[in-house]
């Protein structure tokens, strides 16, 4: 049997699928992120399965687990908090787990928070890339941002409301103060809101008010004009040119390398290699 994949309402239990409940309602098990909150949507839904959790902290021995029992022929449902498994979620991992073991995965389409957020925006949904949480280890967190600094891809992040403040002020540094976004927070909920603003302008805003509710960030990416602005400078130059005009900056080596691999979207392997066979 397949493990079944099967989106549920992020807010609003009227947007869960008629194939969704079918599946609910037939499988021999439902693994649940949180097993409180899918018996809530099960006892409103009429159906009573046998509920195990699973997890970030015990995905790696339920994974096991839930792949024995498929081996077995059981059929197995698995939900996150809401919304679609396996997107920022350990769900991923259990996908992994069956592919490796030879087991057929279903994805059952539904609600997916980034998704609808991203054409609430009104920023470009011709490229867009989703890159999830951002860290809670500083540094991992500005690595990221640096990474992106030049995306002109539109950009999606999750983010939970105290925590919303650090990320917007750790973005003025690397996309600017003037960079539009929107703000999308209670998807399909009684309060859902979509604030189109800039990043200045949400720290405006939430340092007069608290942020309330799941937000998803969406932040439009860096405007054509900009990126080749951004891009004029070191487009005539070879790898070596590139990280020297950096070093005559006054970076050390090592600077110089990452922030021309950065430039250059490539690995600081492949700049240092180039560098020291000059």
């Amino acid at each position: 049997m397949p493990l079944y994949l099967c989106a549920t309402p992020i807010g609003n239990l009227s947007d869960i699928s008629a194939r969704c409940l079918e599946i609910l309602s037939s499988v021999d098990l439902i693994a649940a992120e949180d097993t409180r909150r899918t018996l809530t949507l099960l006892n409103h839904f009429n159906i009573s399965k046998p509920l195990t959790s699973y997890f970030e902290h015990n995905k790696a021995q339920k994974g096991e687990y839930l792949v024995s029992l498929l081996k077995e022929g059981k059929s197995i449902a698995l939900v996150s908090d809401a919304g679609t498994p396996a997107i920022s979620d350990p769900g991923e991992d259990l996908v992994k787990l069956c592919i490796q073991n030879g087991i057929r995965v279903e994805s059952i389409p539904g609600p997916v928070a980034c998704i609808n957020a991203l054409v609430l925006s009104g920023f470009s949904t011709q490229r867009f890339c989703f890159e999830g949480f951002l860290s809670m280890n500083k540094r991992s967190r500005k690595e990221h941002l640096e990474s992106l600094k030049d995306e002109r891809r539109t950009m999606l992040f999750h983010e939970a409301p105290h925590k919303l403040k650090y990320t917007l002020t750790d973005m003025i540094e690397y996309f600017g103060p003037n960079r539009r976004i929107a703000l999308v927070r209670e998807l399909t909920k009684i309060h859902e809101e979509v604030i189109h603003t800039t990043l200045q302008g949400a720290i405006e805003l939430y340092t007069e008010q608290s942020p309330k509710g799941e937000y998803v960030v969406v932040v439009e990416g860096l405007p054509d004009s900009e990126a080749k602005l951004k891009s004029q400078w070191w487009d005539n130059l070879d790898i070596c040119e590139h990280v020297s005009e950096y070093i005559n900056q006054g970076f050390t080596d090592k600077e110089a390398i990452k922030k021309a691999a950065l430039d250059r979207q490539i690995p600081k392997r492949e700049v240092y290699n180039s560098y020291h066979k000059k």
